[in-house]
């Protein structure tokens, strides 16, 4: 059998130290959340992995450890933090949230996937999870300080980034096939910046898919 710790362990120094990700707390908590908890059953020893994993038929994934990571850092989570977890598939990103001490509200519109999420997210504080269409994120818990989609999306997500507080940050894989990047949004007043980080593959989430005829 795997031995998961050991492989937590080589997760965090092979993939994540390696791929720029220099927040101690962000590495204890992937060292901590055992994210074979949270991929499909049957594919615990695919967990460590350096890919992303489908969660489902369709259009959600867990992201790599070491994009995950990445994008987790670039939200700058303190504890207090209030988190939105779009498209949280079993909850691997929100469990990793709280363990950085943030208030996190997971959402999720497949059903069987939020079931996932509350079963394996039950007992956590300062969690919750609920179900809703991704793109029209959940305004009765905003403003929020930080959100996260965990997929790639094409269009702009407004509705969500009116959800943020002043300052607050978004985070995304967007953009068009091999053309997406990781980008950041962030919230000042009214206005909305967006800068791009990195190169990013993610498979695409219908609620944030361009329409038939729309120039990206």
């Amino acid at each position: 059998m795997l031995d998961y710790a050991q492989a937590r362990r080589l997760m965090v120094d092979c993939q994540l130290r390696t791929f720029d990700v220099n927040d101690i707390a962000v590495l204890d908590a992937f060292e901590d959340v055992p994210r074979e908890r949270f991929v499909p059953p049957g594919r615990e020893d695919f967990a460590y992995s350096d890919q992303t994993l489908r969660l489902d038929a369709h259009s959600r994934a867990m992201p790599a450890p070491m994009l995950l990571a990445r994008m987790i850092q670039s939200l700058t989570v303190l504890p207090g933090t209030r988190v939105l977890d779009v498209a949280a598939g079993y909850g691997y990103g929100t469990a990793l949230l709280q363990r950085l001490g943030a208030q996190v509200t997971a959402l999720e519109s497949d059903a069987g996937l939020c079931a996932g999420a509350r079963e394996r997210l039950a007992g956590l504080t300062g969690v919750a999870v609920v179900s809703g269409p991704l793109d029209a994120g959940n305004p009765a818990s905003a403003p929020y300080d930080a959100i996260l989609i965990n997929g790639r999306i094409e269009v702009r997500p407004q509705a969500l980034l009116d959800q943020l507080a002043d300052g607050g940050r978004l985070v995304c894989v967007m953009g068009r096939d091999r053309a997406a990047k990781t980008t950041v949004f962030v919230r000042a007043g009214d206005a909305f910046g967006a800068r791009p980080l990195f190169d990013a593959s993610l498979p695409l989430l219908d609620a944030f898919a361009v329409e038939a005829g729309f120039a990206f």
